[in-house]
Formats: structure tokens, C-alpha cells, sequence
């Protein structure tokens, strides 16, 4: 008996420890008891002792346990009141953030309205300004390559028109042109050439070949023989210029044919000259550029028309929602990858419901999360006849269709209901307002789909919070701590407009800072509990 007692209560010991009573009054050392007991349970557990020692040792030990028994049920209402109190204290404190969270949600929706409104903001405005015909992006291209008088007409004109540095020099009309160089060159070379041919070998030059051979043998022989003589007459007249044959005439006329050669080669009145084909050949390519150039400008001007048109037309016609549609799915699998889990877009198979295609996309929780396997239905509608009762009534549709926990129904910001707020749920159901071509409502839909997932972890994780609801605590924490993150998406978007948006960015600062120190505040609150219950926190995915 005295070990059961050991291990129902251990700490039975440290209770007897103690020598005074909750009022402080000593307890004393032995107490005489005379009891009647008319309980049949107990009296037919005490005849199974017999009389004497043997059943008042008994009796003893079981009057001990109902004591301690009796001890631990008190304390246990006392943690039940405090447990009590604290949701109550949690619940206030719920209602005060939700109230400033909703404030700080029409503040900042007001803001983002004025500078991203499709209709009436200022970026929208100045995106038509730089895109219309006559916005400064026309004028820019317009003034750089569009007409004669373009920038790059006239940089062409510059340096390889007519009147340009290069044309100048291969011009043969320039007297400091390549072709009069390079005439004179040779001509100047050619004249020395002759010269020195001609000094060499004339007599009256003391110094020239000739006459140092003539010298040379005079000095040797004596006066040379009229047979020599006449063979010095005949090598003389090969190098006359007077004799037609000679050698040095031959050399003058291949000079003379070399130099009409060259000078035919840079010549622009030779339609075979190379100069002349240079000019042809950079003509051509001057006049290639151009036309490129000319249907570059005709190309983006057809672009840009045909974009606008296409949007134009995607408002008006029946494939707008189709496209609504798509990019909602594309969005939903570029969320799904980065967390882990499986997106499938369903739009176009039916489900559980015999020729039932509701139910645009399905997303399954990953093995990573803590409610893996969970599903989320998405449906999109960009569809101007939509109520939100319809909405709520063809998501509720769609997770039957899909078997799926969870929805999430999406509507476009060009065909929303009045009055529609940007987030919101309903049960089960998460209603959103998006547009696909602005990315400041992409927090929506981000938040959209992590509600989701919060509510699939709640549904998956119920069992094992039955003896104590943190429902009201997990669902402010995890709420505060995906507004924090959509409110970081926010600040990142308006750094890029930060010179006409400092007034955004403070009351985000703000509320940012208000938020975590919020979830510092719930999140010990919540320690503290689960650590005197025993409970296992919940883990966010």
C-alpha cells in the first residue's frame, strides 16, 4: 500500500515534510479518530482485513489517499480557474488587435487605392503618360531614330556622309586627300629612282659607277680601243632614256604602267576600282541600316498596337476569365513549390460529383507540413454577375467536388462585388479580391492561402488540444505573424515608390513593430500555460 501510494502521488513525501497547516497552525504529532462507517463499498473493503492491527493499518493508508486525493483535486480547480481567466484575458486582447489590424488595413488599403487604383492612381497615370502615342517613350524613340533628323541620322551623316572626314579623304578631288598622297609619294619616289640611275652612270659625275669604271681602266689599260668604246656606247644607251628599248626606258614604262595601275585602283570614275567598291559596298550598308532601322521603328509601333489591342480586347470578350483563371493557377503553383507542397490545376477534369468540373486548382499540403495531405480547392472568378453568396456557395460546392478541407474563392478586383472586402473568411471558406497585373494585392492572396493552411494544421492537430483550447491563442499568432510577413511583402514593394510613399512605409513601420511585439506578448503567455499543463506547442509550417 505504501508503494501505490509512492507512485499515484510522489510527492507525498514532501507533503508530510512540512510541520504546519495552509493557516499556519502546527500540526500535531498523533490524533484519535472514532468513526462509524456505514459505506457498503468500505465496509466490504475493510472486512477483507481482520480485525485489530491488521484492518486499522488499513484503514490508515486508505484515509491517506483519499486525503492527497482529495489535496490534488483542489489545486486542479484552481489551475481550471486560472485557465478560465486567461482566455478571457486573451479573448480582450484578441479583440483589441483584430480592431487595430482592421484600422491599419483600411489605412493602408486607402493609401495603396490612391497610387495603384486601376481608374484613378497616380501610377496608372503615369504609366499612360509613358505609354500613350504621344508619351515621352514615342518621343524618345521618335526623337532617336524615327525621320532624317533623327539622332541617328545625323551621327550617320556625320562620319560617313558626304561632306564627312572619311569621304574627304578618299575623295581624288582633295588635295590633301589619299589618292593626291599617294600620288605624289610615287611620283617623288620614282623621280629620286631616275635621278640616281642617271647620276650613276653619266661621266660628268666623278663619283658615279661609269665613270670610276672608266677611270679605273684608263688607269689600268690606257685609252680604251674604239671596240671598247663602242661597247661602252652600247651599254650607255641602255641606260638612255632617249633610246626606246633600252633597259632604262623598259624600267620608266613598267613605273609608268604600275602608277596608272594605282592610281585606276583609287580612282572613283573606275567603276571596277577598289576605292569604288569600298564607296559601293559602305553605300549599300549605309542603306541596309537605314531600312532596318526604318522597320525596327515599324515593328515596335505594330508591337505595341497589337498589345494594346489584345488587352482591349481580352476586357471585352469571354476569354478574359480564362486568362483570370490561369494566372490564379500559375500563382497558386508558384506558391506551392516554394512551400513544399503539390498544386494541380483541376479546371478542366471533373471530381467526386458525376460531370462536376468546380474547382479551378487543388493544393496538398506537403510531407513537410504538420497536416500533410490536408487539401485546398481554389476557385476563380472574373465574372461581374458573382455575389458573395454565390461565391460561398460554389466554394462549399467545390471542396465536395475536390475532397478538399478547405477553399479558397477568388475574385477579380475588375469584377468584385461592392463593397467586398479585400480578405475575409467565412467558416471553412477564404474569400479574396486579386488582380492579376498589380502586384501590391499579391499579399492578399498570399495571406488567402496561408489562412488555409493555419486552418488545415487547426483540423489536423483538434485531437490533441481537447483538454485545453489554445484555439483563440494559435489562431491570433499565427494571423499576427502572416500579417508581419505580408506587411514586409508590402515594404518591399514600396521602397520602389518610396520618394511619394514615406507616409506608407512609417504607419507599416508601425504597425510592423506593433505586431511583433504583440506576438512576443502571446507567444510567452502561451509558454508559460503549456508549460504548467503540459501541453505540446503547435507547430507552424
Amino acid at each position: 500500500m505504501s508503494q501505490l501510494l509512492k507512485g499515484l502521488y510522489p510527492d507525498a513525501e514532501e507533503d508530510d515534510a512540512d510541520d504546519t497547516t495552509l493557516e499556519g497552525a502546527p500540526i500535531p504529532g498523533a490524533m484519535e479518530l472514532h468513526l462509524r462507517v456505514t459505506d457498503r463499498d468500505v465496509l466490504a473493503e475493510l472486512a477483507k482485513h481482520p480485525a485489530g492491527a491488521a484492518r486499522d493499518e488499513f484503514a490508515l493508508e486508505a484515509l491517506k489517499i483519499g486525503v492527497l486525493a482529495l489535496r490534488r483535486a483542489s489545486s486542479q480547480i484552481d489551475g481550471d480557474l486560472v485557465q478560465r481567466e486567461m482566455k478571457a484575458m486573451l479573448d480582450a486582447l484578441r479583440r483589441q488587435l483584430d480592431e487595430h489590424s482592421r484600422g491599419a488595413h483600411d489605412r493602408l488599403a486607402g493609401s495603396l487605392k490612391e497610387y495603384f487604383d486601376p481608374n484613378e492612381g497616380r501610377f496608372t497615370e503615369r504609366v499612360q503618360r509613358l505609354t500613350s502615342d504621344d508619351g515621352d517613350l514615342a518621343r524618345v524613340l521618335k526623337g532617336a531614330l524615327g525621320g532624317d533628323d533623327s539622332q541617328l541620322a545625323r551621327t550617320l551623316l556625320a562620319h560617313v556622309g558626304e561632306n564627312s572626314p572619311l569621304m574627304k579623304l578618299l575623295s581624288p578631288d582633295q588635295s590633301q586627300g589619299l589618292l593626291a598622297t599617294l600620288r605624289t609619294n610615287v611620283e617623288g619616289q620614282l623621280q629620286q629612282q631616275r635621278d640616281r640611275l642617271l647620276k650613276e652612270f653619266s661621266l660628268d659625275n666623278k663619283e658615279g659607277s661609269l665613270r670610276r669604271l672608266v677611270d679605273e681602266l684608263t688607269s689600268r689599260h690606257g685609252d680604251l680601243s674604239k671596240d671598247l668604246q663602242g661597247k661602252i656606247d652600247v651599254v650607255v644607251k641602255e641606260f638612255s632614256l632617249d633610246e626606246e628599248n633600252s633597259a632604262l626606258s623598259r624600267l620608266v614604262q613598267n613605273v609608268d604602267r604600275a602608277q596608272r595601275i594605282i592610281t585606276n585602283e583609287f580612282s572613283l570614275d573606275n567603276e571596277q576600282s577598289a576605292l569604288r567598291r569600298l564607296k559601293t559596298e559602305l553605300t549599300t550598308i549605309l542603306e541596309a541600316h537605314v531600312k532596318t532601322n526604318a522597320e525596327f521603328q515599324d515593328e515596335v509601333k505594330q508591337s505595341l498596337t497589337k498589345l494594346v489591342t489584345r488587352r482591349e480586347e481580352q476586357a471585352r470578350g469571354t476569354q478574359h476569365g480564362a486568362t483570370f483563371e490561369a494566372a490564379v493557377v500559375e500563382f497558386v503553383q508558384h506558391d506551392a513549390q516554394r512551400r513544399g507542397d503539390v498544386a494541380e490545376a483541376t479546371g478542366a477534369t471533373t471530381g467526386l460529383i458525376k460531370n462536376c468540373k468546380i474547382g479551378d486548382a487543388v493544393v496538398e499540403l506537403g510531407p513537410d507540413c504538420a497536416a500533410a495531405g490536408a487539401r485546398i480547392v481554389i476557385e476563380a472568378k472574373e465574372e461581374g454577375r458573382y455575389s458573395l453568396s454565390k461565391a460561398r456557395e460554389e466554394i462549399e460546392q467545390a471542396r465536395k467536388n475536390r475532397g478538399a478541407g478547405q477553399g479558397v474563392f477568388v475574385f477579380s478586383q475588375q469584377t468584385a462585388p461592392a463593397g467586398l472586402a479585400p480578405l475575409a473568411r467565412y467558416g471553412a471558406d477564404v474569400v479574396v479580391a486579386w488582380d492579376a497585373e498589380d502586384p501590391a494585392t499579391d499579399a492578399y492572396l498570399h495571406a488567402a492561402l496561408e489562412i488555409s493552411r493555419a486552418l488545415c494544421i487547426r483540423e489536423g492537430q483538434s485531437a490533441a488540444r481537447e483538454t485545453v483550447d489554445f484555439e483563440p491563442i494559435d489562431r491570433a499568432v499565427l494571423d499576427i505573424e502572416k500579417r508581419v510577413s505580408n506587411l514586409d511583402q508590402i515594404r518591399k514593394s514600396a521602397d520602389t515608390i518610396k520618394s511619394s510613399s514615406e507616409t506608407i512605409l512609417d504607419r507599416v513601420r508601425i504597425d510592423q513593430a506593433a505586431l511583433e511585439k504583440q506576438v512576443g506578448v502571446l507567444r510567452d503567455a502561451m509558454t508559460t500555460v503549456r508549460r504548467v499543463l503540459g501541453e505540446t506547442p503547435v507547430q507552424q509550417n
